[in-house]
């Protein structure tokens, strides 16, 4: 921390860094900004603790053993009691984005839940992370997720708690949906018919800056309790930030085409077929942008100085991005939090589950290679890796688990070589990982039930290396029945095909890497 955090730290009343360090509560540490402030936290000497659903989902993470864990939901008033108890900061970083018709009523009650409870158990002071919203414009007539948030600020300004909340508009960084989706976009449609909302001017800011601001937000002085507008030096439409991308990147201009009859409805769905981003997310995202989001102050810099270079402009952040995505360092993504409405049941406790029917599909398969080629392959499953069947057929299920207002198969990877608990991966997600031996995933595609695949990496008693392959499907009243009794015809073409061909990929890949080493000698 620098001379300047440890003034305001001085200033707002609380514990100087030759004392005990602050105790920070983050929630919202499984998702994308969570993620990466909790490192961050730590890197500046801070205690942090972190509320989340599932524990198990931090497990992988690099600072998982740095922090303390409590298991619980915003919603849920005696999990938020136990979490604040001793707490100096409490940072919201949690939203419904994409959560339902209900959304609104559950950010209220988890606001109101969280602000009481930091109120009760004597929490300095609050860090939110809202949305920018445009002035001039009534609360009604702002797009539902982003009065939501409006409204959520104002509920942890009302709690008697020191409050700091944050406005953002676009976030620029590696892995955020905004970027995801400002990335596709550019690199996959040299030429496009756009609604008019790029023609909006927005004011993005980098995620590094974000961090920045939300770090130092926690040792504002006690009689601060307000909003700030946080935004880089940029301000430009969406048309802009497109060439500007494009320009960044190394490709030609774009031909850009605004029209006005693309409602919000129909833009989610066109940002669906062409990004990695389901309408259920792009769909908030867009009719965020329906105003000009521009910050109206910068009163931020009074308690948290700007760095020389900062706040970074928007072509730096996007540079910066891009080198992450190109080093293969993307941290969190936007898909790092759960998928509103996904299962999240573990696998039934099995054979003796008491629970109802399960179907399974066992594969097994021996393979001419060592254990550690054959994980290499297992890891390396799905996003461009793809998943080792019939490509037309994964393709198909994607497509129609879109049409149904589900994730696809876009997602791909976080890493390209690396899994860890909570990763998306395509439409599932990593539910548990032993290195070496196994790999379970959850499906998060729509469907009339619950489903898993696992796959393992065994030793028989004869020595031989064995790959083992289960599906697991809990059927979900007789539709589900039905679901899978319909599938089960190809599985051998798409389960059996699977495994024989993971076994064959871990036979040959020797092979492929001595002729990688070949090719870098020459």
């Amino acid at each position: 921390m620098d001379s300047t955090s440890g003034q305001s730290a001085n200033r707002a009343g609380g514990r100087s860094r030759d004392r005990e360090p602050l105790t920070c509560l983050v929630t919202g540490a499984s998702g994308y900004i969570g993620g990466r402030l909790v490192p961050v936290l730590l890197g500046q000497g801070y205690r942090v603790r972190c509320l989340v659903r599932s524990p198990e989902k931090l497990r992988d993470q690099p600072w998982a053993a740095a922090v303390e864990v409590v298991r619980g939901d915003v919603t849920d008033a005696s999990s938020v009691g136990a979490a604040m108890a001793g707490a100096d900061v409490a940072y919201y970083l949690v939203h419904s984005l994409g959560g339902g018709a209900s959304f609104e009523d559950t950010d209220r009650r988890a606001a109101r839940i969280f602000g009481e409870q930091a109120a009760a158990h004597g929490v300095r002071r609050i860090v939110y992370l809202g949305g920018l919203t445009p002035a001039g414009v009534p609360e009604p007539d702002l797009s539902p997720h982003l009065r939501s948030r409006a409204e959520v600020g104002r509920i942890l300004l009302e709690c008697g708690v020191p409050v700091t909340v944050l406005r953002a508009a676009v976030i620029i960084g590696s892995g955020s949906a905004s970027f995801e989706m400002l990335r596709y976009l550019t690199e996959r449609l040299p030429a496009m018919v756009t609604p008019r909302w790029v023609r909006t001017r927005i004011q993005p800011i980098a995620v590094r800056d974000v961090l920045r601001m939300l770090v130092g937000g926690a040792t504002m002085p006690p009689d601060v309790s307000r909003t700030f507008d946080i935004g880089g030096p940029d301000v430009l439409t969406y048309a802009e930030m497109m060439q500007r991308y494009a320009a960044v990147k190394g490709l030609p201009r774009r031909l850009i085409v605004p029209v006005p009859v693309l409602t919000p409805s129909l833009s989610s769905h066109w940002i669906g077929l062409v990004t990695p981003v389901p309408p259920s997310i792009a769909r908030p995202l867009t009719e965020s942008l329906r105003h000009e989001v521009v910050c109206h102050e910068h009163d931020i810099a009074t308690y948290v100085p700007d760095p020389p270079g900062h706040p970074l402009g928007f072509d730096r952040a996007v540079a910066l991005a891009l080198q992450r995505v190109r080093d293969a360092q993307v941290s969190t993504r936007w898909s790092s939090a759960a998928v509103p409405g996904a299962p999240s049941d573990p696998l039934p406790t099995d054979p003796d589950w008491a629970g109802g029917s399960l179907y399974t599909d066992v594969r097994e398969q021996p393979v001419d290679a060592s254990p550690e080629a054959l994980w290499r392959v297992v890891e390396g499953i799905g996003g461009d890796n793809g998943w080792y069947s019939f490509p037309l057929a994964w393709a198909a299920r994607g497509w129609l688990d879109r049409l149904a207002g589900g994730v696809g198969l876009r997602r791909g990877r976080r890493d390209a070589t690396r899994l860890r608990v909570g990763d998306s991966l395509d439409f599932w997600r990593v539910e548990e990982i032993e290195p070496g031996r196994l790999l379970r995933l959850r499906a998060e595609m729509r469907l009339p039930g619950l489903a898993w695949l696992e796959m393992r990496v065994d030793t028989g008693d004869d020595g031989r290396v064995r790959y083992r392959q289960r599906a697991v499907f809990h059927p979900r009243g007789l539709l589900g029945h039905l679901y899978w009794w319909s599938i089960s015809p190809f599985h051998a073409g798409v389960f059996g095909a699977m495994a024989h061909n993971i076994a064959g990929a871990a036979a040959a890949e020797p092979t492929v890497r001595e002729k990688s080493a070949v090719g870098r000698s020459g």
